[in-house]
């Protein structure tokens, strides 16, 4: 019996060395790179990589820093969305143009699933800080093509 006690903490000692070999490098908020949000996305945010690369196929988790009154057009994407709101206050809906009366206030800590090429939109009441998971590579198609902030 002692020899099987023995030869399972080799197994799980093994185990844990390969899970911490996988795991990626923590990284505090206070340590993270901001950098200026892509040119497909309203002027005002910044943006901080998590994880994996948005451009690319696979999947990723970014930050979006907004400041007070940042608008999202309705939009929707080609992969399912996922967003934690880390501060602030992040007002969300789904339906084709933004209409402030329909949209739910997430604060921190607040969950929403946008399901892919589900249109929807946002804005924030304060300064705000949400954190999305999706499939890369990241699209954003705009229902009204004039509110592509790319196109301008």
């Amino acid at each position: 019996m002692p020899r099987r006690l023995i030869a399972l903490a080799f197994v799980l000692a093994g185990a844990s060395a390969a899970i911490a070999d996988d795991m990626k490098m923590p990284v505090n908020s206070g340590d993270l790179k901001w950098g200026p949000a892509p040119p497909t996305l309203p002027k005002g945010a910044e943006i901080a990589v998590l994880s994996g690369d948005p451009s690319k196929d696979g999947p990723f988790v970014i930050r979006l820093k907004m400041p007070s009154g940042y608008k999202f057009p309705a939009h929707n994407h080609p992969t399912d969305e996922y967003v934690t709101v880390i501060s602030g206050n992040f007002h969300v809906g789904m339906g084709d143009k933004l209409d402030e009366k329909k949209a739910i206030e997430l604060t921190a800590g607040g969950y929403v699933e946008a399901p892919a090429k589900m249109n929807h939109y946002g804005w924030v009441s304060s300064p705000s800080v949400v954190q999305i998971q999706a499939q890369g590579p990241f699209g954003i198609t705009y229902v009204n093509p004039a509110d592509d902030p790319s196109k301008m």
